[in-house]
């Protein structure tokens, strides 16, 4: 497992994507998802060049954070997994951005709880896309209403939208709900136009060309740079 190699394959796959759908390669972020994984393989993919790194498990990610600032490294962390309330200080006091925000009540508690000599917490509001019982995010008609509560808050920052549509082998199926996403983010920009609204975090490994297609501006990939999760292991 080369995880350099890794990430300048992926780098160059988002490219590629790029230069398909007629879009400029830095108009697309790449988000390295690296839950369970160690602080040395962070390290390896750190050196080559991706400094951006996404965590769905709280007390591991703060653990990793901390690890790098005492190093003196500055990289950007994302919590990307389903946050509970006994949780929101952690999230609030050590990430960067928060992509799972779902309810008013969670990002009371990140506003409240975001030290007062750090940088608005940067967040995307999760979108259930797929309508999927089982997976978390708010259904499309109730995303306004949750921005409006959060441009009243002044420690966070609205920057756009997650989505971690039902997977599915059939690319128009794949990017039928990427459009459905992108709308959304141009309908969120267009209401709140005094927020930094830049951010549709969606595409994963296997569906990454069609989520970029569409508009993504952040994909999350992880196996395909780190290699197989080993969950006994977290």
């Amino acid at each position: 497992m080369n995880i350099q190699q890794n990430v300048l394959r992926i780098q160059h796959r988002i490219e590629a994507a790029c230069q398909q759908a007629g879009r400029a390669s830095n108009t697309v972020r790449l988000l390295a998802v690296s839950k369970t994984k160690s602080v040395a393989e962070i390290s390896t993919a750190f050196e080559a060049g991706q400094s951006a790194f996404g965590e769905n498990y709280v007390q591991e990610g703060v653990d990793k954070i901390q690890y790098f600032q005492a190093q003196g490294l500055q990289l950007e962390w994302h919590f990307i997994g389903p946050l509970q309330s006994n949780k929101t200080r952690l999230v609030a006091e050590h990430f960067d951005w928060m992509q799972t925000l779902e309810r008013a009540k969670i990002a009371d508690r990140l506003n409240e709880q975001r030290p007062a000599d750090k940088a608005p917490l940067n967040v995307l509001i999760q979108i259930n896309i797929s309508d999927e019982e089982t997976k978390s995010g708010i259904s499309p008609h109730e995303m306004l209403n949750l921005a409006k509560h959060i441009e009243n808050l002044p420690h966070l920052r609205l920057r756009g939208l997650m989505a971690i549509p039902a997977p599915t082998e059939n690319i128009a199926e794949q990017e039928s709900e990427f459009k459905k996403m992108a709308a959304l983010f141009e309908q969120l920009k267009q209401a709140f136009p005094a927020q930094p609204i830049d951010t549709l975090s969606m595409g994963m490994t296997d569906d990454m060309p069609s989520a970029i297609k569409c508009g993504s501006t952040m994909v999350r990939i992880g196996t395909a740079i780190f290699g197989a999760r080993d969950y006994a292991q977290k």
